[in-house]
């Protein structure tokens, strides 16, 4: 049973309700209207009939949303783990100890339009993922009643970059592909990384993680068993998920080469492919070598790209040219197959496009004389 009372100008709203079968009343109050007012006191009496009980004390967000990142997303990678603390350092800045109860979805909104100042689209709906996930859990535990992130809009003034200034097109990677396997170099061993890069679409982590050990030189194919913290150099960690830990096929060519290579190889600490005698993290930098690759690919007229970028290179092609998006997903070890179609959006439009033009020819193309 609830009850309105108006107090100056907001109104409040009283639940009132049994517990173990002692009378209890829920209040809260703050909103502009009666209307508001009952409709989150029906949402409390619609918790209350399906056994919730409601938590009125008030609760400051980013202490909740803290904690909830320190329960469920410790198991994460650490580079996710990372960002998930960074967001809740975006939230501790803004809300600082703002309780949860009171934060509305024009708070929140105003909240993701000045995070939103000097970013990307992309950037500001990531920190809304985090978030959005603490909140629905903080309304099952009775917390709020209100999804306050619902009807949220990603406002930025960053332009993100287009896919295509994400990867080198067909054309460019394979005039990439040839100068590498023609040129690569002991001498300069970020060559054979750039060039496995290409071939493998490994991760940074993964490629400077590789020991000789992880290379079958009779299949042709490569182990993807860990990865190395090239960021703080704290040696061997673990892959990003279970999904990662994986065995590709690489192209016998560059297998070849890796075999010339290691022949001449002198003895390596832990066995590692990449190693940097001169590097203070012991395996060759992600600065560095995009360093090289940005040269490379400048001496060969094509428009700079990081050493990520040979993953989505890898990664796109592939789906054009017809690979099944299970089999691309396996490949670049991502956790799901909604990660790989997220993540190349671009292409899978770009090949529905193609295919539509296929079913509208497939009879006309060998039958010229119907009408």
């Amino acid at each position: 049973m609830a009850s309105y009372t108006k107090r100056g100008k907001t109104w409040q709203y009283t639940v009132s309700h049994y517990v173990e079968g002692k009378p209890s009343h829920i209040r809260k109050g703050g909103f502009r209207t009666k209307s508001e007012a009952m409709s989150a006191a029906k949402e409390i009496e619609f918790q209350l009939s399906k056994g919730h009980v409601a938590i009125t004390k008030n609760t400051a967000f980013s202490e909740y949303f803290k904690n909830w990142v320190e329960l469920y997303k410790v198991g994460k990678h650490k580079t996710t783990f990372i960002r998930y603390l960074n967001s809740v350092d975006r939230v501790k800045e803004y809300f600082k100890d703002m309780p949860i109860q009171k934060i509305t979805s024009n708070h929140y909104q105003k909240f993701l339009n000045e995070y939103g100042i000097g970013k990307s689209r992309e950037t500001v709906r990531k920190l809304n993922t985090h978030i959005r996930s603490c909140v629905k859990d903080a309304i099952e535990e009775g917390y709020i009643s209100v999804d306050f992130t619902r009807k949220a809009e990603f406002n930025a003034t960053k332009s993100a970059k287009k896919s295509e200034e994400k990867h080198l097109n067909f054309d460019e990677s394979l005039k990439l592909y040839q100068f590498l396997l023609n040129n690569v170099s002991k001498e300069s061993i970020s060559s054979y990384l750039l060039l496995l890069g290409l071939v493998s679409g490994l991760r940074f982590g993964e490629l400077v993680g590789l020991t000789i050990d992880m290379f079958d030189f009779e299949s042709n194919t490569l182990k993807v068993e860990r990865a190395w913290d090239y960021k703080e150099g704290t040696g061997f960690g673990t892959l990003k998920n279970e999904q990662s830990k994986r065995t590709i096929s690489i192209d016998d060519a560059v297998m070849s080469k890796f075999r010339e290579l290691f022949k001449e190889l002198p003895e390596q600490p832990y066995g590692l492919v990449f190693f940097s005698r001169v590097s203070k993290v012991s395996v060759l930098s992600n600065e560095g070598v995009n360093k090289a690759l940005k040269n490379l690919l400048q001496q060969l007229n094509i428009k700079p790209i990081s050493v990520h970028g040979l993953r989505h290179t890898h990664a796109s092609i592939l789906l054009y040219q017809g690979a099944s998006i299970n089999s691309v997903s396996e490949r670049l070890g991502h956790s799901d197959i909604q990660t790989t179609q997220d993540h190349y959006a671009h292409v899978l439009k770009e090949m529905k496009e193609r295919d539509e033009q296929i079913a509208i020819n497939m009879f006309r193309k060998n039958n010229t004389n119907l009408v």
